[in-house]
């Protein structure tokens, strides 16, 4: 067996004269977080559309555990999880009833259902209408039924969306626990601190292409740069900002001076942001 988990060749799709994806290709390891990050219209949908079975490619082809997507969709399908945004949950069922017909259309085997929703912080409402949950609860149990079936591959867009910081970090430390399990998960997300944080790796999709793919800190190193952003005491005691780039032959000298000639109350280091490196490589903001 292939040590990819996910292997994309030349995937192409277009709707009419717009070309979403256009010819990308890439590969996820087993046991490997991917983040997947481009604005709206950037093709990640259509992307993870023909990755999981529910389009096939116009060109080009989608691999998941050495089996080609269009021609094992069954089977794929029953070996990987989906958690899109846009909810699809039956309202008027529970939790609880929602996971077991969740489990009884995919020959789920026997499952703690009960256990699964206390891990995405829904235990106490296990029974209650999903019509009565809020958007973040919905969102939780759209993460509880993506890992029904302990799948190999989790798609996951966007899941901490409204959720309050206490229920994303929890969702973080699942999707990490997954990881641990030996599961490769492909994350779409549009906060850029959740993907440096969870990643191995990411992508940059820009109008249907992939224009970077890397580890966030060689990401980082690349195109990004590293600075030392100080608080000094000027006229009237008022503060002003004072910034020293790093890693060049003057920041020695630079920062000498600093502390030598100005009262320094505060100084920190930094470095690029994920949303920093894609507007210098596309012109564009993550959130557009």
């Amino acid at each position: 067996m292939s040590a990819d988990a996910i292997v994309a060749e030349d995937l192409t799709y277009w709707y009419g004269q717009l070309v979403a994806v256009d010819h990308i290709n890439f590969t996820v390891a087993q046991g490997e977080i991917l983040g997947f990050l481009g604005p709206n219209g950037a093709g990640k949908t259509t992307a993870i559309k023909m990755l999981t079975g529910q389009l096939k490619p116009r060109a080009g082809r989608a691999v998941l555990m050495d089996m080609d997507v269009s021609r094992n969709v069954e089977r794929v399908q029953a070996e990987i999880g989906v958690c899109f945004e846009e909810t699809n949950l039956y309202e008027q069922m529970s939790a609880v009833e929602n996971l077991k017909l969740f489990a009884r259309l995919f020959n789920v085997g026997s499952f703690d259902v009960y256990a699964l929703l206390e891990r995405v912080g829904l235990s106490g409402r296990e029974k209650d209408r999903v019509e009565h949950y809020s958007k973040g609860m919905k969102q939780r149990l759209m993460v509880a039924r993506s890992l029904v079936s302990r799948p190999r591959i989790l798609f996951l867009d966007e899941p901490t969306s409204g959720l309050d910081p206490a229920s994303s970090e929890a969702i973080r430390d699942i999707i990490l626990e997954e990881r641990q399990r030996g599961a490769t998960v492909f994350l779409t997300t549009h906060d850029m601190m959740e993907a440096d944080k969870l990643s191995d790796r990411v992508a940059f999709m820009n109008q249907g292409k992939i224009v970077a793919l890397d580890t966030p800190h060689n990401l980082k190193q690349q195109y990004g740069k590293r600075a030392l952003k100080a608080s000094i005491s000027g006229k009237g005691s008022k503060l002003e900002s004072r910034e020293i780039v790093l890693d060049t032959p003057q920041t020695p000298e630079e920062i000498h001076n600093l502390f030598a000639r100005e009262k320094v109350v505060t100084i920190h280091s930094e470095e690029a942001t994920l949303e920093d490196i894609f507007i210098k490589l596309t012109g564009r903001r993550l959130s557009e």
